[in-house]
């Protein structure tokens, strides 16, 4: 037996979360986003009203599916406002487990007993953050990835003590939002990180190393593979901080020189490269 789900909170207002928010809202139901940067959420509802203009502009959405979305959808500044009566709270904030606990915690006291808590951490064990929890039974990863309202794909993550009413509610939840589900066993990089992380890093080397140019190796993959898009380019998507927090954790966790972060990562990093989001990665988003 399932949970209906109303009200979902997004907590986080970065790339993933005004994504998760937008295709919640679109999808009927109530949604409230929050951010410790104020400055984010507005930044977040900005996006979410581009998109969904975008959307109109390209045929694929009415004005009334549009403008039905962003009444659905506000954006408050506190966490104890946003997860109030939540049905379900989404988090999707830094990859820090410590952070991620300590908030998976508040969200518990505040939301309620029988709200279920959600992660969509792409490396983090889930079991870790129930630990912090009095109802590590309503606790799960759902794994989305970008752009939210483009991909179809929801990963669903289940630890030992998750309940089948959560991942049956869950699983119901990314029906509704016209995605579809794989549901995975909670361990170290799930499926999709540990098998993506292993080709972006590759890429990675393999541009230090001198083999191609970034353009070359993606195009390997989109033509060669049918790839959507190459590992170097998605990386500049996701954010190299991102990928190379992902590698650590997974280096740490499963061993194994696959894992091993490249130098060339590292630096990009220290030198703020990100990708898109600070105009400059493996490519140069400004041009």
């Amino acid at each position: 037996m399932s949970q209906s789900i109303n009200k979902v909170a997004v907590i986080g207002a970065g790339t993933m979360g005004h994504g998760i928010a937008q295709v919640s809202a679109l999808a009927g139901y109530e949604v409230t986003i929050t951010d410790l940067d104020d400055s984010a959420i507005q930044l977040a509802m900005e996006k979410v009203r581009k998109n969904l203009d975008g959307g109109i502009a390209r045929g694929k959405l009415t004005e009334e599916a549009r403008d039905g979305a962003l009444a659905r959808l506000s954006a408050v500044d506190d966490l104890e406002s946003a997860v109030q009566d939540a049905d379900l709270c989404i988090e999707a904030i830094v990859e820090n487990k410590e952070i991620k606990q300590k908030l998976f915690a508040d969200m518990e006291l505040w939301a309620g007993g029988s709200a279920i808590l959600a992660s969509n951490t792409s490396s983090v064990p889930i079991g870790m953050i129930a630990e912090a929890t009095a109802h590590p039974e309503r606790v799960i990863g759902m794994h989305f990835f970008n752009p939210v309202h483009i991909m179809k794909l929801v990963e669903l993550v289940v630890h030992e003590g998750t309940s089948e009413e959560t991942r049956l509610s869950v699983i119901g939840m990314v029906e509704a939002l016209g995605k579809e589900s794989i549901v995975v066993k909670d361990s170290p990089g799930f499926a999709t990180s540990r098998l993506g992380v292993v080709l972006g890093l590759e890429a990675i080397r393999m541009l230090e190393q001198g083999v191609a140019s970034a353009e070359d190796i993606d195009k390997a993959m989109a033509l060669g593979y049918k790839h959507p898009m190459g590992p170097l380019r998605l990386t500049d998507l996701v954010g190299l901080d991102v990928r190379l927090a992902i590698a650590k954790t997974l280096s740490e966790e499963l061993g194994g020189d696959q894992y091993e972060p490249p130098a060339l990562l590292s630096e990009k990093v220290a030198r703020g490269e990100l990708g898109r989001k600070s105009g400059r990665g493996f490519y140069d988003w400004n041009e």
